[in-house]
């Protein structure tokens, strides 16, 4: 095993993984409680943990079985929703050259956004940071959400939980999720228009699959605005960032040249 001054590889990718480790041990037991109450055995819910590894995945899960959601609804919500992992990936692309197909699919299967942020920062100001110890941070961050699934798995057979709850856990989610993209006036304008369209397509078509088609236009028509308004007012009130006090339109790296 490879060795440095502090000690075995092992305890050093495990120190930089460990306060993410905390943090998943509450959020994974209600997670596993949460899968439970919605009808996934011990079994299944280790096994949803490790493929899945998805915090905000596994609660929409949990939320839209319990509302008797179609499946191909549930797998087109999953597959939008984790569709930001392609862009987190290829901005590690660089780091990962070299390592064969066996390694990039466990890597990347591995993957969520919070191990990504550490191995990110990990690659950028350390150069001894490798591949593989970034992926002893993905493994370490997946077996301690893993194991707290189960075991809120585990509790929630032993404990009576209102399913009702599961409502009120994913909504609080993903207002958060909401909360921390909100940088612009415009990503609050499509995100008010996100939630009307879903509103308006629920009640037409009577299912969760009204999310689904809100999730397309919406983000398709913020597409649309954003090159549009940085092409002809690139100084639009629409760009500033919200909590900007100099009032400056928010500027993208692709857009600087070096």
């Amino acid at each position: 095993m490879k060795q440095i001054e502090n000690g075995p590889q092992w305890r050093v990718t495990l120190k930089e993984a460990w306060p993410l480790c905390l943090s998943y041990i509450p959020i994974g037991l209600a997670c596993g409680i949460l899968l439970h109450t919605s009808g996934f055995n011990t079994i299944l819910t280790g096994l949803v943990s490790i493929f899945v590894f998805s915090g905000g995945a596994q609660f929409m899960i949990a939320q839209m079985l319990t509302t008797t959601a179609p499946i191909l609804t549930i797998v087109l919500m999953l597959f939008f929703l984790e569709l930001r992992y392609a862009l987190l990936g290829s901005s590690l692309a660089g780091y990962l050259k070299g390592q064969n197909n066996r390694f990039l699919f466990f890597f990347a299967i591995s993957m969520n956004d919070e191990n990504y942020a550490i191995n990110y920062l990990k690659f950028v100001t350390d150069r001894n940071w490798t591949p593989k110890d970034a992926l002893q941070v993905e493994h370490w961050s997946l077996l301690v959400w893993t194991i707290a699934n189960v075991v809120g798995s585990l509790i929630g057979s032993a404990v009576s939980i209102d399913l009702t709850v599961v409502n009120f856990a994913l909504t609080a989610l993903f207002l958060y999720m909401i909360v921390m993209q909100l940088k612009t006036r415009l990503i609050l304008l499509i995100s008010v228009v996100a939630g009307v369209l879903s509103a308006v397509f629920m009640m037409l078509t009577k299912s969760t699959l009204g999310l689904v088609i809100s999730t397309l236009i919406a983000s398709f028509l913020g597409f649309m605005i954003e090159g549009y308004v940085k092409k002809r007012w690139p100084n639009s009130h629409l760009l500033y960032k919200i909590h900007d006090p100099s009032g400056q339109p928010e500027v993208d790296k692709e857009d600087i040249d070096i």
